[in-house]
């Protein structure tokens, strides 16, 4: 009572204090509305910030264009990934050539992009859908026909499979003409800068002789490795004074993490296999039994392979299946079995075969009214004029629509999701003979189908496929979680994790230089979260366990050190130049060792230990020389030999593996007409290669920042 009276007494004291702190939590929320940028930025390029929003846009954008161009429903993870990357990549691209063309005055009009488009050469064009059916060519007149029926079309009549048909073509179109834009801005830009670089009568004479004049020649070496690198001493100093001749090649644009981590795949047990296999089996004896709804009883087993009332030819079957069918009678049942291959139990039932075209051709006309009673009477109407001898397509134009006949093969619905109104337009294509007609009512409207044509005959089966995956049981990984988090509690440190983890049957395994771009940890899917811990945390520091994966992995990681914006330090690349030092300390020997023998020709060093010969044909200054007794490319061996003089042994050379001298004792000249245009030409395009690498010049310069991990 006493402590609750203490409470009354300080109540207009806790009013204030709660008022206080309701406001600095308000207050902070609304400090990160007015400030977005510190909290919601995925990037930023030349100062300029990229919201998480507005890259999430990007990213949905271009990923309807990808599904729509390439006909998929939806992406995996990894096709998702690529296409963030991809994003990103043409953002930062375009924001540089924008930053640097704004500032020359260059800009792309709406006459060009015009004009590239009734060209229709570009290649940008070819991967659209408007091109000619007999050449493949890009048909601007299928474009501009498309976008007058866009903007002439009424929504509300059209069915909804064909709305959304249309909306991501327009969608679509629109991405293409951004593209085009961006692409001629980039190849203007790029246009300027090669012309910085240009070609001479002199160079082109060069770059003709370089390749055209040729070496044979005889060739000693001794290989570095005839000297054990332990032999070799190397002193701390003579790394530090190579670090500093070399210290720009050790620049790092980019920070990056070294981590150790275990990863944790849980698999199932012989209790597991057993019991999943007693299913299956159990499972088997239905399917054994006498006709049932297949599709329904297949859905119930759990199978990964849907079952679909359609004929698929052989290929479509799982490997595993395919291999016995034909030892299978019909309506016999094999299995089960496992198959290693896809870790799985198995048994199927062959309940049809048959001989039928693969590829088959047809025509439609979509009917839609007002409600379904008028659209029913509409398409038996059209279909009573059709039977009367009607022409098809004089009736679909009638009704806006085309008639054109299309193919279609197995390859289009074989292993997709088919069913409802999907399978039962399969079912009428594939089964309705030549010039048949078929009235189908789908959804909300009704399609009128005739088959024009069909080839391509092909054994096809129907098989119904019981496929389990063999899976871990919620025991089995809640035994591995269990035992993994108390290891992880047990070792909250790096050191600690060191020395135990084996002997607790866990392998700890490194990685080096983790960027914060890359989409996770060690292959396992699932790990962003641990990516971002991986960023925020200091060095030394351990993180909890992490599930991931596809429900099947789990993962500590410890962050092992931290390489920041900036130069690399000694340590870090010390083995790197101790490995450059040991090696020039032993070409210094070698030198010593080859340059001692006097001799005239080749064939007086194979007394010399440790000594290989070779002999190298066709050598220019053009390319490297490979010189098979080395298992090396030597670039000094044709950069010697086009200025030695025949037959004479030249002074020892330091090459990439070994020290050699070599030979000439003979020189040809192709019978090579020179052509200085050609010539040119071909120096133009080696500088047009060079030129596109201005991007990695801007890049540095436009210090971008990339803050993806922290959302995506």
């Amino acid at each position: 009572m006493a402590t609750l009276q203490n409470i009354r007494t300080k109540g207009p004291l806790l009013v204030i204090v709660i008022g206080l702190a309701l406001f600095a939590f308000i207050a902070g929320d609304a400090w990160k509305v007015l400030q977005p940028h510190q909290a919601h930025d995925a990037g930023e390029v030349n100062g300029e910030a990229l919201s998480a929003q507005e890259y999430q846009a990007m990213v949905e954008e271009y990923t309807e264009v990808v599904k729509f161009s390439s006909g998929m429903k939806s992406l995996d993870d990894e096709q998702t990934n690529q296409i963030k990357d991809e994003v990103w990549r043409s953002y930062v691209n375009n924001k540089l050539i924008e930053n640097e063309a704004k500032k020359l005055g260059l800009t792309v009009s709406k006459a060009e992009i015009q004009a590239i488009i009734d060209a229709g050469v570009n290649p940008i064009l070819q991967q659209t859908p408007f091109r000619n059916p007999q050449t493949g060519a890009f048909d601007k007149d299928m474009l501009k026909k498309f976008l007058v029926d866009y903007a002439k079309m009424d929504k509300k009549q059209m069915t909804p499979q064909y709305l959304e048909y249309y909306e991501s073509l327009n969608k679509f179109w629109s991405f293409i003409e951004k593209s085009l834009t961006q692409s001629r801005l980039a190849e203007k830009y790029q246009a300027l800068v090669t012309k910085a670089l240009f070609s001479n009568s002199v160079e082109a004479q060069a770059a003709f002789d370089a390749r055209v004049n040729q070496m044979d020649l005889l060739l000693a070496a001794i290989p570095y490795s005839s000297i054990v690198d332990s032999t070799v001493v190397v002193k701390d100093s003579e790394i530090k004074d190579l670090y500093k001749k070399k210290k720009e090649q050790f620049k790092q644009y980019v920070e990056t993490r070294d981590v150790k981590y275990i990863d944790v795949q849980v698999t199932a047990s012989a209790e597991d296999k057993a019991a999943i296999q007693k299913e299956v089996a159990e499972y088997t004896n239905q399917l054994a039994a006498a006709d049932v709804d297949y599709t329904s009883f297949i859905r119930t087993t759990g199978s990964t392979y849907p079952y679909v009332d359609i004929p698929y030819t052989k290929k479509a079957l799982p490997t595993d299946i395919a291999a016995r069918l034909d030892s299978v009678s019909m309506g016999q049942v094999y299995g089960p079995y496992y198959n290693a291959g896809d870790n799985t139990i198995n048994s199927f039932k062959v309940l049809a075969k048959e001989a039928a075209a693969d590829s088959v051709e047809f025509r439609q006309i979509q009917v839609l009214a007002a409600d379904a009673a008028k659209t029913k009477v509409l398409a038996d109407s059209i279909m009573g004029a059709l039977k009367a001898g009607g022409d098809f397509a004089a009736i679909a134009k009638k009704y806006g629509q085309t008639g054109d006949a299309n193919w279609m093969s197995s390859a289009n619905y074989e292993n997709a999701q088919v069913d409802g109104d999907n399978l039962k337009f399969l079912k009428a294509v594939t089964s309705l003979g030549v010039n048949e007609l078929a009235n189908l009512s789908l959804g909300q409207a009704n399609v009128i189908l005739q088959v024009t044509n069909k080839k391509g005959v092909q054994d096809k089966y129907k098989v119904a496929v019981i496929k389990r995956a063999v899976e871990f049981s919620k025991d089995t990984y809640n035994k591995a979680y269990n035992d993994f988090s108390q290891f992880v509690a047990a070792n909250p440190t790096l050191d600690k994790l060191t020395v135990n983890a084996e002997e607790a049957g866990y392998k700890l395994l490194e990685r080096k230089d983790l960027y914060s771009s890359e989409h996770g940890i060690g292959g396992v899917r699932g790990t962003k979260e641990a990516l971002k811990w991986i960023f925020a945390a200091k060095q030394g520091e351990v993180s909890g366990l992490y599930e991931c994966g596809e429900s099947d992995h789990m993962m500590v990681v410890a962050l092992a050190g931290v390489t920041e914006e900036g130069y690399r330090s000694v340590d870090q690349v010390k083995d790197q130049l101790k490995a450059e030092l040991i090696r020039d300390k032993k070409a210094e020997k070698l030198i010593a060792q080859l340059g001692g023998v006097k001799a005239s020709s080749i064939e007086q060093f194979k007394s010399v230990a440790n000594v290989v010969t070779d002999s190298v044909k066709h050598v220019t200054f053009a390319a490297p020389a490979y010189v098979a007794a080395l298992r090396s490319s030597e670039p000094l061996v044709g950069a010697y030999a086009s200025v030695a003089q025949l037959n004479q042994v030249s002074a020892p050379i330091k090459g990439n593996a070994g020290v050699f001298v070599l030979q000439v004792f003979a020189k040809e000249k192709l019978n090579e007409k020179f052509d200085v245009r050609a010539e040119e030409n071909t120096i133009e395009s080696m500088h047009q290669r060079m030129a596109s690498r201005f991007v990695n010049d801007l890049y540095l310069k436009a210090n971008v920042k990339d803050k993806r991990y922290l959302f995506f």
